[in-house]
């Protein structure tokens, strides 16, 4: 048997991944889209994703610091960026160089943002955020007006151009929640002051929409969308079903040891499992470092042997176990930990719910010892 050097790979389907961005562009049509890649593209892997997702029609990216949008640019991704977290330190005079699109939620960033492109010689071209009701990033609505001003000021001054308007749901994946509406109806009313100041115009961008209010809130699209967590495959609103999206990505492994234990082994650190019969168990190599959930221990299920087999015991660093009883298991055969389901194995969903949390800390958890596999 031969099988790869490496113990454990995710296996990701760019093919899957232009599926999806073509399933919700038709969700949203006339409107640009702009696919969030940040965090390693939701672990998927930034450059090849990047340009997976621009040959598949999309005009933009968006990440969440500049040096994720630094690291496409020197991949040779020419396309628009936006990068929308700027703490103190961010290589902003590099960003404005490098034509990467900026956001300023604050004055202070405003001025940040101003000060680099001075250095750098050239305009900064920034979306300016508002705050309508998540209160994370953006300014607030006593803010906003000045926020504009400032930012209207510095355009006069040659160092910004304004360039997009926007905002972020905080409950778009929550049908029904009545914060969704508010938050409409404040982001029209943030419109409505930039663009009485001047701060508006068909070059200026506004954008509000995820992947949620992509497929669930028609008013939500305005001129640019962005999809996250559905451009992979993962729905946003699990209670709504799949839209038919089809996950991205498969992670695998393969049998590091099998041995055959007596009834009343304890198992794994703590020793949480204990065998209730002679049986079987093979050593999957893949841990917590490798973004397998401590709390998966005796929870999260994965294929071997062409049968479902739950994680026995403790998950540890580098490893966990599974118990197969009297079925044939070997050294170097594979195990699904999740995929599309079409083999019967888990999905990223499914995971999720088992270990009460979301796909996106699921997939984004997958650590860089696992070799990202592209097909």
């Amino acid at each position: 048997m031969s099988f790869p050097m490496t113990p454990a790979e995710a296996r990701v389907d760019l093919s899957a991944i232009g599926e999806n961005l073509a399933l919700l562009a038709s969700h949203a049509p006339g409107a640009e889209m702009m696919v969030a890649v940040k965090a390693d593209a939701y672990g998927h892997g930034l450059v090849p994703v990047a340009r997976a997702c621009l040959e598949a029609g999309a005009g933009r990216l968006g990440v969440a610091y500049v040096r994720e949008a630094l690291e496409l640019r020197a991949a040779g991704v020419t396309a628009p960026i936006l990068a929308w977290i700027l703490p103190p330190g961010e290589p902003l005079e590099r960003a404005v160089g490098h034509d990467v699109e900026l956001s300023a939620g604050s004055v202070v960033t405003a001025d940040a943002i101003a000060g680099a492109a001075a250095k750098a010689g050239r305009a900064a071209r920034v979306h300016l955020k508002a705050d309508t009701g998540m209160s994370r990033g953006g300014a607030s609505a006593a803010d906003w007006s000045a926020l504009v001003d400032r930012a209207l000021r510095h355009r006069a001054e040659g160092t910004i151009e304004i360039v997009g308007l926007w905002s972020h749901f905080a409950c778009a994946d929550i049908p029904g929640d009545p914060s969704v509406a508010a938050q409409l109806a404040a982001f029209d009313e943030a419109l409505l002051v930039a663009e009485k100041a001047g701060a508006g115009g068909s070059h200026v961008v506004r954008h509000i929409a995820n992947s949620a209010a992509i497929l669930t809130l028609p008013r939500a699209r305005y001129d640019l969308v962005r999809p996250g967590i559905a451009a992979f495959g993962l729905s946003p609103v699990p209670g709504l079903g799949d839209f038919g999206l089809r996950p991205a990505m498969t992670l695998t492994a393969r049998i590091a040891l099998v041995k055959r234990v007596p009834a009343g082994s304890g198992v794994s650190y703590g020793h949480l499992y204990i065998t209730d019969r002679e049986t079987t168990l093979g050593l999957v190599p893949l841990g917590y470092a490798d973004g397998v959930l401590r709390h998966a221990t005796n929870l999260a299920e994965v294929l071997a042997g062409g049968r479902r087999r739950r994680i026995a015991g403790r998950v540890c660093m580098d490893q966990f176990m599974i118990d197969v009883g009297d079925d044939p298991l070997a050294e170097g055969d594979e195990v699904i930990l999740f995929g599309d389901g079409s083999r019967g194995e888990p999905t990223a969903q499914e995971w999720a719910d088992s270990l009460g949390t979301i796909t996106h800390e699921i997939v984004t958890r997958i650590g860089s010892r696992v070799p990202r596999v592209y097909r």
